[in-house]
């Protein structure tokens, strides 16, 4: 792998701060659990599984190395970001491992070994949709820098590539961070896979003109009926996929799935501030006086989507019952 965001030494997390990239890949070293809530509120780490590995580390900082309250550092970690599910799962599972009287750092390793398990074999599923030859557009980041390694959208992409197919990607810059055109158009260039970066708004032309085959994104939270929650934008993608009758996939590990939530409106959606939409790595590009809305997600629900790729199968036309027969025993 050209790409990793996170790295584990007895005691120390080093994570790729994402903020700083593509002009610089600066590493910061990470000792308290503290510094791994900030990291990961801050968007130095940021895409699902990334933030639930990172998480699972910095319990261990808290926990193991720092000698803190396990419950305060399990809630600290916690509260850092309200919508991607698998810091959630991973926090529990290493409070449950604590309980047991597990290693926790073995079991923290242990996740992030499985995740990146998993992106090579939701990569290698993918990879059975997408024809020999493919303009796929593809929304935020969900590479490397998103998960373990691999990714999971762009691991689908990933994995295309490395079989032979002709692939060539569609980058939105997915504002206000600008994840696509700066972090996936990063690895993307790492990799030698051609792309262009285009801006949110060109999308839907694009389809008009016949110049996407598909849209693959990844996935924040899945709920038992088949609903997304993903990076904003991503909802505005899967009607416009409908109206032009192209491919809509999401990829996604199963701790992703939230089958304790039944439907989409039941996912809490992150509104982060305002200052983040305003404000373009510290230049104003409004005024600063107007104020403005910044919702970090929203919902694409079920039926917009053609499939959901995971590591234990696609999913076609997903539904509550097709979701439990693939992913209702975990």
């Amino acid at each position: 792998m050209k790409v990793k965001a996170f790295k584990w030494t007895p005691g120390k997390l080093k994570v790729l701060n994402q903020l700083k990239l593509p002009q610089q890949e600066e590493w910061l070293t990470l000792t308290t659990y503290q510094d791994v809530a900030l990291a990961i509120k801050d968007m130095i780490v940021r895409g699902a599984p990334a933030i639930g590995c990172v998480a699972a580390y910095g319990f261990v900082l808290g926990v193991k190395y720092n000698k803190e309250n396990p419950q305060k550092v399990y809630e600290t970690l916690k509260n850092t970001r309200p919508t991607a599910v698998n810091l959630f799962w991973a926090l529990e599972r290493m409070y449950e491992a604590l309980k047991l009287g597990k290693d926790i750092e073995g079991e923290a390793e242990t996740i992030e070994k499985e995740d990146f398990e998993i992106n090579l074999k939701i990569g290698e599923e993918g990879s059975k949709l997408i024809p020999q030859e493919a303009k796929i557009l593809t929304h935020c980041n969900t590479g490397a820098l998103a998960t373990a390694g691999w990714g999971t959208a762009l691991g689908v992409i990933r994995s295309s590539y490395k079989q032979g197919k002709k692939i060539f990607v569609w980058v939105d810059e997915t504002r206000p961070y600008l994840q696509g055109a700066r972090l996936t158009a990063w690895e993307l260039l790492k990799e030698g896979i051609p792309h262009k970066i285009i801006t949110d708004n060109t999308a839907g032309f694009l389809m008009r003109l016949k110049e996407v085959n598909a849209v693959i994104v990844g996935a924040d939270r899945i709920t038992a009926n088949g609903d997304v929650a993903n990076k904003i934008g991503t909802y505005s993608l899967a009607v416009l996929a409908k109206e032009h009758n192209i491919p809509f996939y999401v990829a996604a590990p199963t701790s992703t799935f939230d089958l304790n939530l039944q439907k989409g409106e039941e996912i809490p959606i992150e509104e982060r501030s305002a200052d983040e939409v305003k404000n373009c790595f510290g230049c104003y590009i409004a005024p600063e006086k107007s104020d403005a809305l910044h919702l970090a997600f929203d919902i694409t629900p079920a039926e917009l989507i053609t499939a959901i790729i995971t590591e234990r199968g696609i999913i076609n036309k997903p539904n509550k019952e097709k979701i439990m027969k693939i992913v209702g025993f975990i």
